[in-house]
């Protein structure tokens, strides 16, 4: 039947033949599911079902560099709390990256490398969506963006310090804000903040583009290039524990964006062209970002610098951090003529931050760097493929 079809075409005999349907929309939905208490984000594949490591040999500096944040971050005492995780513990992730390390240094060619770590390496798949395997990837990076130390004509839009009143759990995590009376309640959603005066005076920086200062939201951190050339950088220091909330996914819903143009620049175009709709549409949106001054970044929830295309944003309740992974995913990247499009990748990298809006085992976010380039590729980066856990073998 393979080579029955292209006869049958030529002669037009099939319709179906023709330009096939467009793929399906992904749905964010679809793979947002969280897990149940207690219910692992990982499954062991058998040594049949392992994929061919030999692609991540190549572009070993930048891995390497990503392995030294994980282990920089494991020999802090504060990680061992965060172990046994699934199928690991503390001494069997340090020794998985001591040793892969060891591999991509040693190995004479990507074939011996990628055959030493399968012989060597125990290897765990992410469930992902409905236990199929299958995972969105979505990207992130670090803007730059205009910005000024004091509010202006053209500089109106401030980015936030954290504020006193927000309580956090001991895991970290945001309970809410104390009321006056000591009752702890839902903290302020983007839309009171943006209307209230409740953050006056933590002013940390100023933007010129209200949509901008959105973008340092999503993205959780920015370097700003002040009028006088001077870059300071915007690092993440918490949120307002209110749930992300999609405004593209919800101005398409409402008939106000088509599919085409959900993108961080088909979203910019947008507000452009409808100036009016900025205030209520990011208000679509209640999780709020705030920010700190931070020297050396962008730095993940690990408390280490990540790495272009060598760092991951995951659910640290379904994941465990620090750890090695391979993925098998389409991504955005430039061809020879400076224009975006999609190519098949197969690489490692280490999973050491944590998504803002990712809530599950079926969701993964890349971090793609930092500047222009790696904000377009973020911006048109969702793809389904598939993440593996490395772990060595006992």
């Amino acid at each position: 039947m393979r080579l029955l079809r292209p006869t049958l075409c030529a002669l037009g005999i099939l319709a179906a033949c023709q330009t096939p349907p467009p793929p399906k929309p992904i749905s964010l939905d679809d793979y947002s599911a969280e897990l149940a208490p207690g219910e692992p984000g990982l499954s062991r594949v058998s040594l049949t079902e392992t994929p061919d490591f030999s692609a991540g040999w190549f572009q070993r500096d930048r891995l390497q560099e990503s392995i030294r944040e994980s282990l920089s971050y494991l020999a802090s005492p504060s990680s061992k709390k965060f172990f046994p995780f699934g199928p690991v513990s503390h001494p069997k992730m340090v020794a998985s990256l001591e040793r892969f390390s060891e591999l991509l240094e040693s190995s004479e060619s990507s074939e011996e490398f990628g055959k030493s770590v399968s012989d060597e390496f125990e290897v765990w798949m992410a469930r992902g969506r409905k236990n199929s395997g299958e995972v969105l990837f979505t990207g992130y990076c670090r803007p730059i963006l205009k910005g000024a130390r004091q509010p202006d004509s053209r500089f109106r839009f401030p980015l936030y310090r954290l504020p006193e009143d927000l309580v956090k759990g001991k895991d970290g995590s945001i309970q809410g804000r104390r009321t006056a009376g000591g009752k702890v309640v839902p903290y302020y959603s983007r839309s009171e903040l943006n209307k209230g005066s409740h953050l006056k005076g933590l002013e940390f920086v100023w933007l010129d583009d209200a949509y901008d200062a959105y973008i340092a939201h999503v993205q959780g951190s920015a370097l700003i290039q002040l009028p006088d050339g001077e870059f300071i950088e915007a690092g993440y220091a918490g949120k307002n524990g209110h749930e992300y909330q999609s405004v593209g996914q919800a101005l398409i819903a409402e008939g106000s964006l088509k599919k085409s143009q959900l993108s961080l620049s088909g979203l910019r175009k947008y507000f452009r062209d409808n100036p009016a709709e900025v205030d209520r549409a990011l208000s679509i949106n209640p999780s709020y970002v705030f920010f700190q001054p931070s020297e050396g970044g962008p730095f993940g929830c690990l408390g280490r610098k990540v790495t272009p295309m060598r760092s991951l944003a995951t659910d640290k309740d379904v994941f465990p951090r620090a750890s090695l992974v391979f993925c098998e995913v389409r991504l955005p990247d430039f061809d020879s003529k400076g224009e975006l499009i999609q190519r098949p990748q197969r690489f490692f990298a280490l999973d050491q931050d944590r998504g803002g809006a990712i809530r599950s085992a079926g969701r993964c976010d890349v971090f793609m760097g930092t500047g222009p380039e790696a904000l377009k590729r973020s911006g048109h980066t969702m793809a389904v493929g598939r993440m593996y856990y490395l772990f060595l073998r006992s």
